[in-house]
């Protein structure tokens, strides 16, 4: 007997359609990625039991086929990130009067993309094309990110039924900064933290007192130097659990650790923190609040140098304006990658929904010279914002910076070298370097260092929509 005698369709093997025999269970890789290939393309339908090429029946009796089912589903929620909306059924039929079952598995185009294979903690994206499943080309990811609906992680629906009792530390999370108030159920509906059904929403898990997932992993370190390659690393600590446990980790870590200092005020003594405490708490949450919680086998990192605060965040920001780094903390727009999560802290009165995090920052270091002022470097897959360690007398220098070498530039000024360093390894906007040289974004700035170095060939001018970017000609500067 064949499958079209049992659906009353024709089937051929193409971008919609494939067959297997038995899932294998020794080439698991092999037919995860048909799934995941189907969800990132257009949908598909596997069926199992059915003999690859010629469409014949195979089959298996109620208890094997119900086995099938139950593997094929742990694989699938184990491996394939976000889990596509699957639907998973039995068709029957019979064979000289003994019942037999078919699986098929019918998986639509999923309105979140790239759905991600995680298999032996790699994860690989695929795409389904002429009857075939391989690797999603760049082009692809880029157009599936795109065109993705519903891309926040923490708003898509998990299987996890709510139980009041398990969130215990975001209640007294809540309690501890509302004044000992109550969380109340209707607030947590009305964040869309479980369904009418009673599901979790996936951030809604990540704040369950059992949560032992990867996705709030943090890593915590201390340094005795000013880099991690070259100096001894004092303490490493790795932290997993609920998401307000993680943030009390993270604080309690570099609390514990930080320098302190006194100076004298006349007659009177003023004790300094290295790290202002809003300012390290407003960073830690900023991290938490936009992580990227697709990514697995990432984590926060926090680094403690001699120097400064490192706190990095899997995910550029989201949406947002791109930059390599920057001083100018207040003026970054960064759009809410996680809203469920972001709203929780909110209510939890640890952020605020207008997004005042950066200049609360800004604040906590008003008046501090050029090397304490804290920064931010942002790229395509993860952001750092940097606090420079106050009790620490020189601040942070940019050692990152190359050292450039160039002839005299005529009608040069003091601010050359230090520009063509800065624009050596990325183009940066006026104001962008007008913050690295701590001065304002001048006609000074625009018209007697930077024009000059454009119209000398030391620099490269090019426009981009409204905006001017900045690269030095390495052509003509060459670095030690």
């Amino acid at each position: 007997m064949f499958l079209e005698e049992l659906t009353g369709e024709l089937h051929l093997e193409d971008n919609h359609f494939e067959c297997k025999q038995l899932l294998d269970r020794d080439n698991i890789l092999g037919w995860l990625k048909t799934i995941a290939g189907f969800a990132n393309a257009n949908g598909g339908a596997l069926f199992i039991g059915v003999e690859d090429k010629t469409n014949k029946l195979i089959g298996f009796e109620r208890s094997d086929a119900d086995s099938e089912r139950n593997y094929f589903n742990n694989q699938i929620n184990e491996h394939l990130t976000p889990r596509p909306d699957i639907k998973v059924e039995f068709l029957r039929y019979e064979i000289r009067k003994k019942e037999r079952f078919i699986i098929r598995v019918t998986v639509p185009s999923s309105p979140v993309k790239p759905v991600i294979v995680k298999y032996k903690n790699i994860p690989s994206i695929f795409m389904r094309r002429d009857g075939y499943t391989n690797g999603a080309t760049y082009e692809e990811i880029i157009e599936m990110s795109i065109h993705s609906q519903n891309t926040q992680y923490d708003i898509l629906l998990s299987d996890v039924p709510y139980d009041a009792n398990s969130f215990t530390a975001l209640r007294s999370f809540y309690a501890e900064n509302n004044g000992d108030s109550e969380l109340k159920e209707k607030a947590l509906r009305s964040m869309g933290f479980y369904n009418e059904n009673g599901l979790l929403a996936n951030g809604a898990v990540l704040f369950m007192d059992n949560y032992n997932g990867g996705k709030t992993s943090v890593q915590c370190s201390a340094f005795s130097g000013f880099t991690k390659g070259s100096e001894r690393i004092v303490t490493i600590n790795r932290y997993d659990g609920d998401i307000t446990t993680t943030i009390r980790k993270i604080m309690d870590f570099v609390k514990q650790r930080m320098n302190h200092s006194v100076i004298k005020l006349g007659d009177s003594r003023k004790n300094i923190d290295a790290f202002p405490e809003r300012a390290l708490f407003e960073g830690v949450i900023n991290a938490v609040a936009h992580r990227d919680y697709f990514l697995d086998g990432t984590q926060i990192q926090v680094d403690l140098f001699r120097d400064r605060l490192e706190i990095t965040s899997p995910g550029g920001f989201y949406r947002g304006e791109k930059f390599g780094k920057t001083y100018d903390l207040s003026g970054i727009i960064s759009k809410r990658r996680n809203e469920l999560i972001t709203n929780v802290l909110v209510a939890c009165n640890v952020m605020e929904a207008a997004g005042t995090g950066f200049d609360k920052i800004t604040e906590e270091y008003r008046g501090v010279d050029n090397p304490h002022r804290p920064f931010i470097c942002s790229s395509s897959d993860h952001f750092t914002l940097v606090l420079p360690d106050l009790t620490y007398e020189k601040g942070v220098e940019d050692s990152g910076l190359p050292q450039v070498v160039f002839a005299t530039v005529p009608n040069g000024t003091d601010k050359d070298e230090k520009v063509l360093a800065f624009c050596y390894n990325q183009a940066h906007r006026s104001s962008e370097i007008a913050d690295f040289l701590g001065m304002s974004d001048s006609s000074y700035l625009r018209g007697k260092v930077l024009s000059n170095l454009v119209i000398n060939g030391f620099l490269e001018a090019e426009k981009n929509s409204r905006t001017t970017y900045y690269k030095t000609n390495r052509d003509v500067v060459g670095t030690e």
